[in-house]
């Protein structure tokens, strides 16, 4: 399984059907800004880190508002 998280709020699964072929299995939403994430092997749970901020700053990036950093956890 391959799993690719957007700064947009998703994280897109694939399954790995061979070497050169991948299959999308599901888009989930997350929160705007959600890009940086960890994989629990154990567990297989995901988790990833966000925080509150303003529409928009440089090159589409949304500088973080102190004290609104928080972590969402998807459950397998």
């Amino acid at each position: 399984m391959l799993f690719t998280s957007t700064r947009a709020g998703k994280v897109h699964i694939f399954h790995e059907d061979s070497a050169d072929k991948l299959s999308q299995v599901e888009t989930m939403d997350t929160e705007y800004g959600a890009k940086t994430m960890a994989l629990d092997p154990k567990t297989h749970n995901l988790f990833l880190r966000t925080s509150d901020g303003p529409p928009s700053g440089p090159k589409g990036r949304r500088p973080a508002i102190p004290g609104t950093a928080h972590l969402l956890v998807f459950e397998h």
